[in-house]
């Protein structure tokens, strides 16, 4: 129904950059808001950032002042700016939306998730 695909994913020295996109296709009414996740081998998953449907964003406090998030309302995609690599920012960056779908009788809002891209920060 609904697919995510996360690209940008590449290995860097620390203090470096890398962009991050995620592109939604399928069947949606609309996105009501979009986000970014990481995950370490054996750690939880980490939020990192998310931007509203109004376009209001929300940072984790280990990634605000390095990274930014942004929208193409048009295009259903998502985009991670990341600034200034370090190598704990090594993990998979997890793209997820939650989109607005329709019955006959209502709407109601579902998160999906992507299935992830790898960032390797080297020292």
């Amino acid at each position: 129904q609904v697919q995510l695909v996360e690209s940008g994913g590449a290995s860097v020295e620390a203090g470096g950059s890398l962009t991050l996109s995620c592109k939604v296709s399928g069947k949606f009414i609309s996105i009501a808001s979009m986000g970014w996740h990481r995950q370490t081998p054996g750690r939880q998953r980490e939020f990192l950032a998310s931007v509203a449907a109004v376009g209001g964003t929300d940072y984790a406090d280990s990634v605000k002042g390095r990274f930014s998030i942004s929208r193409d309302y048009v295009g259903n995609a998502v985009y991670l700016q990341m600034n200034r690599l370090q190598p704990e920012d090594t993990g998979v960056y997890y793209c997820n939306v939650d989109l607005r779908h329709a019955t006959p009788e209502y709407f109601y809002t579902q998160e999906w998730w992507g299935e992830g891209t790898q960032v390797t920060v080297s020292s």
